[in-house]
């Protein structure tokens, strides 16, 4: 007894208290109810049946008694009495049955008839006892109904067959008693479901804990392990539930998760393993990269080099330049040197490309310029020399036969640089637009020759272009034996000489919008104090146009002021 005892009160302690425990029994428990009801209506529905059939079957041994009965009766009946006689004397004794005791069947079930009526079996009614049942000849004998069930009545009927031929008999039975058993039924029935859905339930619900609840708790505390570990890249305690061996989806699920963290565990060490490979691999990188910068910032050191540290100046000239490159070496370039008799050397060009490459032709086509405008004079006859090399236009305006020859001289670089650059550096496609020229500050004779290059403008002391200095051959280092014209024209005093590259009108800004060669041309119309101001002034405008924009191309200008 004290171990039952003992065993009952542990039972409430291993009873789960779970969310999902109290679902699951919930769920068990209204299925079972509900099948159980399902299953209760036709029952209950058979049961109400079965009671009025064994009401019947009571009533069906009183007819067949009280025929046995009114047999002997009608032999005597018919031999000293009327036919009509005979027929009230059988429903006397019909009438009997309704004075006879309630007769118990079933529980509070009783049997008992309240009245009745007798038909020929011409369908003639011989008369009626107690209550009149409403189950008529018609219904029996015609429409072949013999039952009739009401609210607390219940009519049957014998046929004319079942009378002998002769009569049709209606007996009218009071089954108040029918609800009342019945309904004990249902609450018998529904009594047996309760308790065996408590205790199919109440089973469940106990076995719950070791074959559902337990796994799953051990399941979510190896989750959180397993998260902690990996968010902490720690080696996870071990896993509870890998001592569970289950062949249900219940296992199916945590040998997933076993598979799915031995994975994840996988990839996090191949991932360390690829960092690392990366980290030394962005250390190289890194270290290459530092070296390239140290490499290309001596580039651009080499390249500043190239470019004049001081630009040529005369007393009547005022030389100004802007640079700035779009990459730490650039392709553009100006330059000045001066050149025999006085005259000075003026050069800006832009080199295709970009990058180093450019920046090494930029620094090969300066030098050569600069070595081939002072070598190889022309020789033989000044006059048939100039008179076989005429400026394009107008000839030679200028006065002086030494002055035009030097500046031929000088200008002869440009085919010649573009010569050496076709014949040896023909294969990489390398060229540069370029614009050379040679300017005499004493007078403001300007020959020159613009290989391809941004028109150059001559602009007026009160502002606005007087002149523009066009293309007057195809850029330089394309093909051998390019012929390139000469052209001469005069810088006046107060006038200002403006060259500038293709990043000036092509600076853009981050949505694509060009500065444009118009906007520059506006900012020419004003009067111009100084060369350098008007580089400023252009330049801060430019800038300010592509603002956080990546610069595109190299910007280069180059102004030269006539004094007086």
């Amino acid at each position: 007894m004290s171990y039952l005892y003992t065993t009952f009160q542990k039972i409430p302690k291993k009873i789960p208290k779970g969310r999902l425990s109290r679902r699951l029994v919930f769920v068990v428990f209204t299925c079972i109810v509900v099948i159980e009801a399902l299953v209760l209506i036709p029952s209950v529905l058979r049961r109400k049946r079965e009671f009025y059939m064994q009401i019947k079957e009571v009533s069906e041994g009183q007819v067949v008694l009280t025929k046995k009965i009114a047999g002997g009766e009608m032999i005597n009946c018919t031999s000293i009495s009327t036919p009509k006689d005979c027929d009230l004397q059988l429903l006397e004794n019909f009438k009997i049955l309704i004075d006879v005791m309630p007769t118990p069947l079933i529980g509070k079930l009783e049997h008992r008839i309240t009245g009745g009526a007798l038909y020929k079996s011409d369908g003639q009614l011989i008369g009626n006892f107690g209550e009149v049942p409403k189950l008529s000849f018609t219904d029996i004998e015609q429409k072949k109904i013999v039952e009739l069930i009401s609210a607390s009545n219940f009519d049957a009927g014998w046929t004319s067959k079942q009378m002998g031929d002769k009569y049709v008999l209606v007996l009218r039975h009071d089954t108040s008693t029918v609800p009342q058993e019945l309904q004990a039924f249902i609450w018998r029935i529904a009594g047996l479901v309760l308790i065996i859905s408590l205790f199919v339930t109440g089973g469940v619900w106990i076995s719950l804990d070791p074959i559902v609840v337990t796994p799953i708790l051990k399941l979510r505390k190896d989750l959180i392990n397993a998260g902690e570990a990996i968010s902490k890249d720690k080696k996870p305690r071990k896993f509870y539930s890998a001592s569970i061996q289950r062949q249900d989806e219940l296992g199916d699920v945590i040998n997933a998760f076993e598979r799915m963290f031995q994975q994840i565990t996988d990839a996090i060490v191949a991932r360390k393993k690829a960092e690392l490979a990366l980290q030394k691999s962005l250390a190289t990188v890194q270290a290459y990269s530092d070296a390239l910068d140290k490499e290309l910032e001596k580039g651009r050191e080499i390249q500043r080099n190239f470019l004049p540290t001081e630009l040529t100046q005369k007393p009547n000239l005022e030389v100004a330049a802007f640079f700035k490159p779009a990459r730490q070496v650039a392709g553009d370039f100006y330059d000045t040197f001066e050149l025999p008799c006085g005259s000075v050397g003026l050069v800006i060009a832009d080199v295709c490309d970009k990058g180093v490459g450019a920046a090494l032709f930029m620094a090969l086509f300066r030098s050569l310029i600069r070595i081939f405008a002072s070598e190889n004079p022309f020789r033989g006859d000044p006059s048939s020399i100039l008179e076989a090399n005429l400026p394009v236009g107008d000839g030679w305006i200028g006065t002086s036969q030494t002055t035009n020859l030097v500046h031929l001289n000088a200008l002869q670089a440009v085919c010649q640089t573009n010569n050496y650059v076709a014949q040896y550096h023909g294969d990489m496609g390398m060229f540069a637009t370029l614009f050379f020229g040679v300017l005499e500050p004493e007078t403001g004779l300007l020959t020159y020759i613009n290989g391809g290059h941004e028109p150059l403008f001559i602009l007026n002391r009160s502002g606005g272009v007087r002149e523009s200095l066009n293309s007057t051959g195809p850029a330089v280092g394309m093909l051998p034996d390019m012929k390139f014209k000469i052209k001469q024209t005069y810088l006046q005093r107060g006038e200002v000489l403006l060259g500038y590259t293709d990043g000036v009108p092509e600076a853009r800004t981050a949505d694509g919008k060009f500065f444009t060669a118009e906007k520059l041309l506006s900012m020419l119309e004003f009067p111009i104090t100084s060369a350098e101001s008007l580089l400023k002034k252009i330049a801060t405008n430019v800038i300010m146009h592509t603002g956080e924009a990546e610069q595109f191309d190299d910007i280069t200008l180059l102004a030269v002021r006539r004094l007086f």
